[in-house]
């Protein structure tokens, strides 16, 4: 038998928010094209885990080990300015770049049990409803986080006028997201992406945003959420993988890219060998 491919073997990735969900699949998938990725979270082994999960992203970089790749895990809070821009400054020392970093961090489901949220609000309650400091922390968890690595990781991508930055959020272009505080950061997320891309483009550098269907996460399953034509994290995961493979990726620069769409025009399937269409929000 033949050894599989690992055009990715050269890379060295960062993906944010891995211990579990999309982070964790998209860790995987460039494993298993041969990268180096290191692997971000709070939920550890060593200490506190999110939600009292039993995911950790240790075990997240065992899989993308066992995928083929190399994992390195790496604890941070990347609401913290200070642990991120220490997280990056290790990763330069350790590897002398970053060739794509994926920001999948996303703390605005936390505390929510598939019914309510902590504050005692329901996912699409009315916003005249809804305590407005839930806004607050879903734009910290996504917004400032993913402002706060990408404004980390741009200069050293700058000075070597290369590099690939992918935001992970759900595309608003579709319509009402259903509820106000996600549609709200959602939005917020994919502004930010394209406001980083103009400013990046001139040097070489391409960030763009990533939009995956209605994924099959632990959370979700967990909660019996899961429906007809469900993804799996690793969905995401290749649809990475083949972004980073593509020597025209700045063509994408800025735009909100649905993981199906990317299916179809890279050739790459999910876990199953499927290929699930592009999630359509309900009207």
């Amino acid at each position: 038998m033949s050894e599989p491919q690992r055009p990715l073997a050269a890379k060295i990735c960062l993906v944010a928010g891995a211990s579990r969900g999309l982070g964790r699949g998209i860790a995987r998938a460039l494993g298993e094209a041969g990268a180096t990725v290191v692997v971000t979270g709070r939920s550890s082994e060593a200490g506190p885990r999110t939600d009292n999960r039993p995911e950790t992203f240790e075990d997240t970089a065992r899989e993308v080990e066992a995928a083929g790749g190399r994992g390195h895990p790496y604890r941070c809070d990347h609401t913290q300015e200070r642990e991120v821009d220490q997280l990056v400054s290790w990763c330069l020392r350790r590897f002398g770049r970053l060739d794509c970093v994926v920001d999948a961090v996303w703390g605005g489901s936390e505390g929510y049990d598939g019914e309510r949220y902590p504050d005692g609000s329901t996912f699409g309650a009315p916003f005249w409803r809804r305590p407005v400091a839930r806004l607050g922390q879903s734009f910290e968890s996504g917004v400032y986080a993913q402002l706060l690595l990408a404004r980390a990781v741009a200069p050293a991508m700058v000075q070597a006028r290369k590099g690939l930055i992918v935001t992970v959020g759900f595309d608003t272009a579709g319509g009402y997201l259903g509820d106000i505080v996600y549609d709200l950061a959602q939005a917020a997320m994919h502004r930010l992406t394209l406001a980083m891309a103009q400013e990046l483009k001139p040097f070489g550098v391409t960030a763009l945003g990533l939009s995956p269907g209605h994924v099959l996460t632990e959370r979700v399953r967990d909660a019996g959420l899961a429906q007809p034509g469900s993804e799996t994290p690793l969905y995401a995961g290749r649809a990475v993988a083949a972004l980073l493979q593509d020597a025209e990726v700045a063509r994408h620069a800025g735009a909100v890219l649905h993981v199906a769409d990317l299916a179809r025009l890279y050739g790459f399937t999910d876990r199953d060998g499927t290929m699930p269409s592009r999630f359509t929000v309900p009207s």
